[in-house]
């Protein structure tokens, strides 16, 4: 049955932050600060090391064409910092656990939860976001967080199985959202955990004109594709506030966090 379409509120550390200079605090204390113009950094539990040469790759979509200054939006730096947090409220994550992030970008954030975690395999069809995503693991000396390029559309799926999955604001972009869905719950282990952030539904204007895929989600509707593909005891939360234009113009978008288990 699908419990809490609503879900209860999370209460956040951060929600909506503008500051070039943005400084966020996770639940464990650790504190993040966001990138200047030229350097990315990510959400690390101490001072990052910075890798000194970051040149541009060729762009063969938009996200290949903006993972060097990904890292850079303060906005996305407190998203993932809001998920993670909900994510450690909602799911009993321990030490042991093998985590996979699909749709991970440049890992914003996987590293709020790389402490948590024995394992964490990063997916991403991008080749600019892995390149971002590697170098921040190489610099940063980290040894539980292994990129990989996967696309759960057309690949085949891994044989790992998994504790934990996670996603951010990446289900939106993909047609089949059944065939995701149905993909994700075979890569889980026996009672792991789905943890899906994204968009709930709007009316076109945060992507604007021209985007395919889908103007977020309905939880209703999701949560009942979860349930028919085998996801059990399904819950929401809103976790974020996203605003976009100023003034009168300005428009806020919720993003939830659905999570299931197995």
């Amino acid at each position: 049955m699908i419990a809490g379409t609503e879900g209860a509120e999370i209460p956040l550390a951060v929600q909506e932050h503008t500051s070039p200079n943005l400084k966020l605090t996770l639940l464990a204390g650790g504190s993040y600060t966001a990138c200047s113009d030229r350097w990315i950094v990510g959400l690390y539990p101490s001072n990052p090391i910075l890798p000194e040469h970051m040149e541009t790759l060729p762009s063969t979509n938009h996200f290949d064409a903006s993972a060097r200054t990904w890292d850079c939006d303060p906005v996305k730096q407190a998203r993932a910092l809001a998920v993670a947090e909900g994510i450690r409220s909602l799911v009993p994550i321990a030490p042991h656990m093998h985590a996979l992030e699909y749709g991970c970008g440049t890992g914003l954030l996987s590293f709020a939860l790389q402490p948590h975690l024995e394992h964490i395999s990063l997916a991403d069809s991008s080749e600019g976001m892995l390149a971002v995503l590697d170098e921040k693991i190489t610099a940063n000396r980290i040894t539980n967080m292994h990129p990989r390029q996967l696309d759960l559309v057309t690949d085949p799926l891994p044989a790992e199985r998994y504790d934990l999955i996670y996603t951010l604001m990446t289900c939106h972009h993909i047609q089949d959202t059944t065939g995701l869905l149905r993909n994700l719950h075979t890569l889980l282990a026996s009672s792991g955990h789905l943890c899906l952030a994204d968009l709930d539904a709007e009316d076109g204007s945060f992507h604007g004109q021209g985007f395919s895929g889908h103007n977020g989600f309905d939880r209703g509707a999701l949560g009942a594709i979860a349930e028919s593909v085998g996801f059990r005891d399904i819950r929401f939360a809103t976790v974020f506030r996203m605003t976009k234009g100023e003034g009168p113009d300005a428009k806020e978008y919720p993003i939830f966090l659905m999570v299931a288990r197995k």
